[in-house]
């Protein structure tokens, strides 16, 4: 086969790039990164839940975005939009939020068929789900609220209010398709388990089990420690409330194998993890990556401190991104930035910087949560700045597929 010169110049230059991009995974969000705001609509809060879990639909096809026009954005809606077009559609309407910094705990299950969320109603928390396709919403669980599952999956972690959890107090996982809730292992097990690293933290409180975070496979689950405040009196039954305050005291991270049956190990600091896609280990601040057998920590070197950091590991495992203030990098007060990271380390550059202060008036502030978009491609992150916040998303600057990390 013969390639005219034309054919041969863009071989070679693809051929240049995608060896560029191989070696250092970070070149292609350092130029053309295009960013703007997911949503143009004015007078409202958009806001996207968290760092462990991509607004963006697993087909791509959708955004998924929580909305208020309230200044604190603790009463709101949850929305997609499609993104080809552009259309918006709500899901769901007179959501009752705890703050603005995790809003719903809006999230993507069973295939992007399905989204996940919960909600104060009556006096209750609820755990529901809506049908994108039709639209019909069922509860599937109350007394609980919705921690973190993965998008190709019908289960994710459930847990009881971590201010007044009442009977609900273990580790519990919600199958969204069928309604079965299963226990994975109890409150009373955990304390057993991790003694004396608890009754230092904790004294002989009772403890629940909130903020689980399913692994990309499935097999694997870490989960927080939290026990009601000394001061927080519990409300009767269905007459609950947002405290609007912190009435938890939440602290220590656990590992458990859901395939044994086994329980880990346990950290004392939760810090912000996060799954690696190969759900052999997870990412934490300062920038380190944790064994999820044995707990064992690596520093990812030659990286700088990222002060406030949330990080996420893209889908193909090369990069990760994350959240951070922007004194260290010469920004002045209240400002925040985004950086993309190699996560071999060395490799690292900003893509964005904003005043980060701003936004919803919560009384618990709303911060970046940046995390990328199933193909890799694209970066999800919150911006508080002017009167309302806003989700933004930054699409990276050449398309080049490099294979994934371990």
């Amino acid at each position: 086969m013969s390639l005219s010169r034309r054919q041969f110049v863009s071989l070679a230059a693809s051929a240049a790039a995608y060896g560029a991009a191989a070696a250092d995974p970070v070149a292609p969000w350092r130029n053309g990164v295009k960013i703007q705001p997911v949503t143009t609509l004015a007078n409202r809060h958009s806001i996207h839940t968290y760092f462990n879990v991509t607004p963006e639909s697993p087909d791509g096809r959708y955004v998924l975005y929580y909305t208020s026009s309230t200044p604190e954005g603790h009463a709101g809606e949850i929305r997609i939009q499609e993104r080809a077009t552009g259309s918006e559609t709500v899901l769901v309407r007179n959501l009752d939020c705890e703050d603005a910094h995790r809003v719903a705990c809006q999230q993507w299950v069973s295939h992007g068929r399905t989204v996940l969320f919960h909600d104060m109603r009556n006096g209750e928390a609820v755990c529901a789900a809506v049908d994108i396709g039709t639209g019909m919403e069922r509860v599937l669980a109350k007394g609980r609220m919705v921690s973190w599952g993965q998008p190709d999956s019908d289960w994710a972690p459930i847990y009881g209010v971590h201010f007044q959890p009442g009977k609900y107090k273990d580790l519990e996982m919600l199958n969204v398709e069928t309604g079965r809730i299963r226990t994975l292992v109890t409150g009373k097990q955990v304390r057993e388990r991790f003694l004396e690293p608890i009754r230092q933290m904790y004294g002989e409180k009772e403890i629940s089990t909130p903020f689980a975070t399913l692994s990309p496979d499935g097999k694997r689950i870490f989960f927080k420690l939290s026990a009601a405040s000394d001061g927080y009196v519990p409300l009767p039954e269905g007459h609950l409330r947002w405290p609007r305050s912190y009435q938890s005291n939440r602290e220590g991270l656990v590992c458990y194998d859901i395939e044994r049956s086994k329980l880990l190990f346990f950290r004392h600091d939760w810090g912000h993890p996060a799954w690696h896609p190969s759900s052999k280990k997870f990412i934490n601040m300062p920038n380190v990556m944790i064994d999820a057998e044995t707990g064992v920590e690596t520093p990812i070197p030659g990286l700088p401190k990222f002060p406030g950091q949330h990080l996420s590991v893209s889908p193909d495992g090369n990069l990760f991104v994350t959240d951070t203030q922007f004194t260290p990098f010469g920004g002045g007060k209240g400002e925040w930035g985004v950086a993309v990271c190699d996560t071999r380390g060395g490799s690292w550059t900003i893509i964005a910087k904003f005043q980060g202060d701003e936004g919803a008036t919560t009384w618990r502030k709303n911060h970046p949560h940046p995390v990328f978009s199933a193909d890799s491609k694209r970066i999800y992150y919150n911006v508080n700045s002017g009167k309302y916040t806003q989700l933004f998303v930054a699409e990276r600057g050449r398309s080049v597929e490099v294979s994934g990390g371990e």
